[in-house]
């Protein structure tokens, strides 16, 4: 039975992506799935999705919520971590600066000004998980969702003895984008994405 910290879980929209792909896998059967954010107003809400989703479906599996970090993370086997610090408002001047000086970007996902901003807010936080990781799982594996992943990866692998892998959800959405252009179903598609998402 994995136990599976899931930082950020009130991501409305992305943890509920992820959560629906790991109770659809039958090598996750009996994992705890414990999720984690700061506050209880999305948490409440994504705790009864889980809850629903694994009695709808008939899935071997639990679900605790928290807004205790350290709970969360204690003796876990694997740590997603889909965070956005500093919220909604924050994220908006990722773009909404750079614009204003002429530099027009559609997301602080990646490189340039609203990347560096990002990654000024995110670093130290990822950073926080990290060392709470040595502490209370030192063993886990830490997936990291949060942006812009290169300058975040860079910084956890400055972290000595963390086990961490970046990765991105939005390739499944761009295999759905290039299937629809070319008219052809995804399933008949060979397709292989490595390292060059949220690079340039």
């Amino acid at each position: 039975m994995a136990k599976i910290a899931m930082l950020g879980a009130g991501s409305l929209v992305f943890c509920k992506t992820l959560m629906s792909d790991f109770l659809s896998t039958p090598a996750l059967a009996n994992s705890e799935y414990r999720l984690m954010a700061p506050s209880h107003a999305r948490l409440d809400k994504m705790e009864a999705f889980v809850k629903r989703m694994i009695k709808d479906n008939g899935v071997q599996a639990s679900v605790v919520a928290t807004t205790d970090r350290r709970a969360a993370l204690k003796g876990a086997d694997y740590v997603v971590v889909m965070i956005q610090a500093g919220g909604v408002e924050e994220f908006r001047q990722d773009y909404e600066i750079p614009l204003k000086y002429g530099v027009d970007q559609c997301i602080g996902d990646t490189l340039g000004p609203g990347g560096v901003f990002r990654a000024l807010r995110h670093i130290p936080a990822l950073l926080e998980i990290a060392n709470d990781m040595r502490a209370l799982c030192p063993n886990a594996l830490l997936f990291n969702y949060a942006n812009p992943m290169a300058m975040c990866c860079w910084a956890l692998g400055r972290v000595p003895g963390l086990q961490f892998v970046g990765l991105c959800h939005g390739v499944q959405t761009t295999m759905d984008l290039i299937a629809s252009y070319v008219g052809v179903p995804k399933e008949e598609i060979d397709f292989l994405a490595a390292g060059i998402n949220h690079m340039a």
